[in-house]
């Protein structure tokens, strides 16, 4: 494959595409492109890109694909003056958003018949952020949902999962209404709910100071999601407004049900209630990536001595193990404390298990 590939965006998402797409189609050439000049310079020298550009139209002008890897409120507008361009006849446009309606009807509205646009969603993210945390893997076993608009023929599809092969995703190919619908059950709610139950405790903590200290363990862990990028969740809520309206109605109408079985202290059918969504919820798959990023959490009994953190951190650091977060769950003197530790993919949680057993380390999985 001779292409060449224009990157709007070189933030985790689009790092993450160009190198998989480099490791797969070492003849594609990509030129990126960013608002933010520091990204843009650690991208060329992270040789995640080939090239750069500080204009849109200098990456457009010879792109046989263009990606759009940037917020969705962002990405409508440049779409909008990629139409403005003098584009390739044929070139392939597609996105990264989390929500696909209105910019396949964004896209359907400025483009000619000659740009060829096929909405995406890689379902697969970090908890950091940025062109440094780029990793062709990344996407691996993660499902990459497209959309595609009237003007794109399965030719074009075919090519465009081409050129994403490295990614090895699972791609799956649905209408835009399907995905809204489906993005706003499992990730988009999910993060409303996280964020009024942290309102929620928020509000309690002024009649009671204890709330904020009780919240730091398990409720902290439950509600991980809410310290997503506001600006980010902003602007999805308001792309999906339609059917998280209708998923609002739904809820609020479960939450009665559950109220009035409290109050009528029906005890078998709360049970019932628990038990049902326990068993759903047993039987979603633990290693398949979702629209919500996993995870994957190691727990490590550790002595309460100083340097012991460093010692831990070391021996991963020594067979090139990521860690993507720490915190100490518990110390306290002459007692073992709880370090968790946060890995990227299941696969280095395992090995990281490993590597602390062999250290005599006892480790242990929630």
């Amino acid at each position: 494959m001779n292409s060449n590939v224009f990157m709007i965006g070189l933030g985790l998402i689009g790092g993450s595409l160009a190198l998989s797409i480099k490791e797969t189609h070492p003849n594609v050439t990509i030129v990126g492109y960013d608002i933010n000049t520091e990204q843009l310079e650690l991208a060329k020298s992270l040789k995640v890109v080939d090239h750069t550009v500080t204009m849109l139209e200098e990456g457009a002008a010879n792109a046989d694909y263009i990606i759009v890897a940037i917020p969705v409120t962002q990405a409508e507008k440049v779409l909008k003056e990629l139409s403005q361009l003098s584009l390739k006849e044929g070139v392939i446009v597609t996105d990264v958003g989390s929500t696909k309606k209105q910019i396949v009807q964004t896209a359907q509205a400025v483009f000619s018949d000659n740009v060829h646009f096929i909405g995406g969603h890689p379902m697969a993210g970090s908890h950091k952020s940025g062109v440094a945390a780029a990793k062709a893997h990344l996407f691996e076993n993660a499902f990459y949902i497209l959309t595609p608009s009237n003007e794109a023929s399965e030719k074009e599809m075919n090519e465009l999962q081409g050129l994403l092969s490295g990614t090895k995703a699972q791609f799956i190919v649905i209408t835009p209404d399907e995905h809204d619908k489906l993005t706003g059950v499992i990730s988009h709610f999910p993060h409303i709910i996280a964020a009024s139950l942290v309102h929620q405790a928020e509000q309690y903590e002024q009649e009671n100071e204890l709330v904020g200290k009780l919240a730091a363990g398990g409720f902290r862990d439950i509600t991980r999601i809410a310290s997503s990028s506001p600006a980010m969740w902003r602007d999805i809520l308001l792309h999906n407004k339609e059917m998280l309206l209708e998923i609002f109605d739904r809820w609020i109408f479960e939450m009665h049900k559950v109220r009035d079985l409290v109050e009528e202290k029906k005890a078998e059918s709360i049970f019932a209630y628990f038990e049902q969504a326990k068993q759903f919820r047993d039987q979603l798959s633990v290693r398949q990536k979702g629209a919500i990023p996993s995870f994957y959490d190691l727990y490590v009994d550790v002595p309460d001595y100083p340097g012991i953190i460093s010692e831990v951190t070391g021996h991963l650091a020594e067979e090139e193990i990521s860690i993507t977060n720490i915190r100490i769950l518990e110390t306290r003197e002459d007692i073992y404390g709880v370090l968790r530790l946060s890995f990227q993919t299941d696969d280095d949680r395992k090995k990281a298990r490993v590597c602390l057993q062999k250290h005599s380390y006892a480790t242990f999985i929630q």
